[in-house]
């Protein structure tokens, strides 16, 4: 599905790009330009993002009682 029509970015290049490292809008800004015509796209990057930082804090969190339990 496009998250930035302006730019043609489809919401797979964004989870690939922020499961390579980029964390920030500004970080997928400069990779990709999304967000700077329009900024329909902004809310969506933004929820994307806290949404694969909660992610990834759930694992972080789910390792560290493994670990602990062992």
């Amino acid at each position: 599905m496009y998250i930035c029509v302006c730019k043609a970015i489809t919401d797979g290049q964004l989870e690939a790009a922020i499961d390579s490292g980029l964390c920030s809008r500004k970080q997928l800004f400069q990779c990709f330009g999304i967000g700077g015509d329009c900024g329909k796209c902004n809310s969506e990057v933004g929820e994307m993002l806290d949404r694969k930082r909660n992610c990834r804090l759930i694992n972080a969190a789910n390792e560290i009682l493994v670990t602990c339990t062992i």
